[in-house]
């Protein structure tokens, strides 16, 4: 659409207002603008970025005195039309302003109007004093004497995700750094070479049974469910795929929940297929996300590998989406735009006429009702590969048994014969810190947070008391607050705690403990698993994070110290997280020839979801699940938004929901309940009331939503609080 011949044009800006903005043409002739270019224009006092949509609305706009766009940012789109309808179906079905979804979708660079070329990379070089040493000087570091060699072969800078692929860790480049050896360069992004993928493989038959289904459907829109145990083959699956669609140069995208957790999988990736491999993920530098978003609009990348924030990277030639461990609940974003990366794969691969692999060895709940009802195909892998065997489970009854801190005698017995054996053991506790709560023996009070009026974690090693809802941070305390004690008691057990207990009960063992507090360091996690896989580590304490997508073919004993946790709570969800969670860290167990074995400590070894989970494994605890949900009306049976509110005074957001609440007079097949306070009512110091509305299909919740979104700006009370609109929320609290 030329300047001259449309007089207004709509702007989507990355402000919270559910519309696009008229605004007139630059001044001057021969500009042309087109949809998906950005342009700055004056808003306000300020000038911002925004992003042209197509021509506006003249009527509309006739009394309105229009500011004129003052810049052109882009000779032509930054990405195509399909990829605009693609961004506005996602604002309209999450009910979040367009320019705002727009935004989301850009890297940094792009928000702030930089240009969009090609972004230097950074790279890694041998240092000029480097080469006057002898790399035999490094003999006790092998992996930092495999990098210097790795360079000298280059005979060029390489990036840290070239060197990455080659197994030599970001951690393992700052060393030599520190030493000397080497030197970053700013460089271009390397060239894509295309070689054809390195075939290595060896498939069973129903690996082959899957990768010809899905094969098959190349080229049109078919979801597939790939429901394997762990240890079955699934990455082999999608390696098999994605090699099938680089060698027809289409580009496949795969979702992985944490890329810091899957280091063996993007290493395996590589492997396989040598050229073409991004990957798309918050640890990146700027401009390193920027390259990879260039790579995959102009089609250079042919693999690219993310995090849920990659399912918004515009492709030029898609022909396979894969979601790795699709139940995972990091999927899900939890602020801002409040999109599932899951559900928004599988309609990039409607719209782009692709099929869309899930992969999971605990299905959801809903993905498992779309398959059982038809909307997905389901392919199975029951079976681990290789001729290894699954784990034997055994449920350990803690009620009257002695204690060795959060151990029963069951569990230490056990991790002394895996220890005599040479072998690892993985003990699984989801709470990091010393001790959950610190009690006054008098009087009953406990240590708690301030702003969220929960209990406050004692963290040992930081010497701190931490919330872990808000980070709040305070001095560990001498005396109760109330009467004045010093019998004061550390109750509970997290990893640090566990960690003190095995030291004590196994002094000569090597422990590791891996979670989020031990994990902070950029590279911490690189390090860890290369400890393990080198046998530096005889017990190995996690919290979820071990649950995912490791292999250590070494650990032959799961514990799980708590299995309690999840079996009673307010959230609907509570019991799929926590036989997922106990699934997935229970796989890790006897993965290669030596059998394994998983201990389940619980006190309520009766409970009816845990028995189905120990008694018929994770399909018939999905089985039991689907059935209550279904007699409940609840997901995936129902579909559900959630309106919350938050202010720092419990009246606000009650008054602004009631009146929300009174906005929906037409209410149609929606449900709504509310307004009720959260399940944690107070966190970060603000009060959170939350209004649920329920429907018995999408199409009907969403014809609610869509004008009731916009009849919530306008109410004065919005003005007041915090609010956001979920729809299909995964957390109830």
């Amino acid at each position: 659409m030329a300047g001259r011949d449309v007089p207004v044009v709509d702007v989507a800006l990355p402000v919270p207002l559910r519309r696009c903005f008229a605004y007139l043409p630059p001044a001057g002739d021969g500009v042309t603008l087109l949809p998906g270019m950005r342009v700055r224009v004056p808003f306000g006092t300020r000038r911002m970025i925004g992003m042209v949509m197509g021509p506006g609305d003249r009527a509309a706009a006739k009394g309105h005195r229009l500011k004129r766009i003052t810049e052109v940012l882009d000779e032509k789109p930054l990405f195509p039309e399909e990829h605009l309808r693609f961004l506005k179906w996602a604002s309209d079905y999450y009910q979040h302003p367009l320019g705002e979804v727009i935004f989301n979708a850009l890297p940094t660079h792009l928000r702030q109007g930089k240009p969009a070329t090609a972004a230097t990379v950074t790279a890694w070089a041998l240092s000029a004093q480097a080469r006057d040493r002898d790399p035999a000087a490094l003999a006790r570091t092998p992996r930092q004497r495999a990098a210097v060699e790795i360079l000298e072969r280059a005979g060029r800078p390489l990036t840290g995700e070239e060197l990455e692929s080659q197994g030599i860790s970001k951690a393992v480049l700052n060393r030599l750094r520190q030493g000397g050896w080497v030197e970053t360069a700013e460089v271009e992004p390397p060239a894509v070479s295309l070689q054809v993928p390195i075939r290595t493989l060896e498939l069973n038959s129903r690996q082959l049974r899957a990768i010809g289904a899905v094969s098959a459907s190349m080229g049109r829109f078919k979801p597939f469910l790939l429901n394997g145990v762990t240890g079955s083959g699934k990455t082999e699956v999608y390696l098999e795929l994605m090699a099938g669609v680089v060698e027809r140069r289409q580009q496949a995208l795969v979702l992985v929940p944490e890329i810091g957790l899957t280091p063996q999988f993007i290493a395996r990736v590589r492997q396989r297929i040598p050229d073409g491999v991004v990957t798309f993920h918050s640890a990146l530098s700027e401009g390193e996300r920027l390259a990879a978003w260039m790579e995959a609009r102009d089609g250079r990348a042919l693999v690219i590998l993310g995090t849920r924030s990659a399912v918004w990277l515009p492709l030029a030639r898609p022909g396979l989406v894969i979601v790795d461990e699709e139940h995972d609940p990091s999927y899900k974003q939890q602020d801002g735009l409040r999109y599932s990366a899951r559900d928004i794969a599988i309609v990039r691969a409607r719209d782009a006429g692709v099929p869309v692999v899930l992969g999971s060895a605990t299905p959801s709940m809903e993905s498992l009702h779309n398959a059982r009802s038809g909307r997905y195909a389901e392919l199975r892998l029951p079976e681990r590969a290789g001729g290894a065997v699954p784990p034997e489970v055994h449920v350990v009854d803690l009620r009257g048994q002695e204690m060795r801190g959060a151990l029963g005698h069951s569990l230490i017995r056990a991790m002394e014969d895996v220890l005599e054996a040479g072998q690892q053991s993985i003990l699984f506790l989801n709470r990091r810190g010393y001790a959950p709560m610190v009690l006054c023996h008098t009087c009953g009070w406990f240590a708690a947070c301030r702003r969220c009026e929960v209990a406050l974690t004692f963290h040992r090693q930081r010497n701190q008391l931490l919330c872990h809802h808000c980070g709040l941070k305070a001095p560990p305390v001498k005396q109760c607050g109330e009467c004045g004690s010093e019998a004061l008691l550390q109750m509970g057990h997290g990893t640090e705690r566990l960690a003190e207990t095995l030291a004590e009960c196994f002094p000569s063992a090597r422990i590791l403990r891996i979670d989020r507090d031990s994990t902070r360091t950029r590279g911490a996690m690189d390090r860890i698993v290369e400890t393990i896989h080198a046998g530096g580590a005889d017990i190995l304490i996690g919290t979820q994070m071990l649950a995912k997508g490791h292999h250590f073919p070494k650990v032959t004993l799961v514990g799980i110290v708590d299995a309690d946790r999840g079996l009673f709570s307010a959230d609907f969800r509570a019991a799929e997280r926590m036989a997922q969670l106990l699934t997935q860290v229970s796989g890790r167990a006897g993965r290669a020839e030596h059998p394994g074995q998983v201990l389940i400590q619980t006190h309520h070894p009766g409970h009816p979801l845990l028995r189905a989970l120990l008694d018929k494994g994770y399909d018939g605890f999905a089985e039991l699940t689907l059935k209550e949900r279904a007699e409940t009306d609840l997901p995936p049976f129902s579909y559900l938004a959630m309106l919350r509110a938050e202010h720092l005074q419990a009246e606000a957001p009650k008054r602004f929901l009631e009146e929300a609440r009174d906005l929906l007079k037409s209410r149609g097949q929606v449900r709504v309940f509310g307004p009720m306070p959260a399940l944690m009512e107070r966190r970060a110091g603000r009060y959170r009331y939350q209004l649920l509305l329920q429907a018995g299909s999408r199409a009907a919740l969403a014809e609610a939503l869509r004008p009731w979104a916009l009849r919530l700006e306008e109410l004065p009370s919005a003005r007041r609080v915090r609010w956001s609109l979920d729809v299909d929320p995964q957390e109830m609290i």
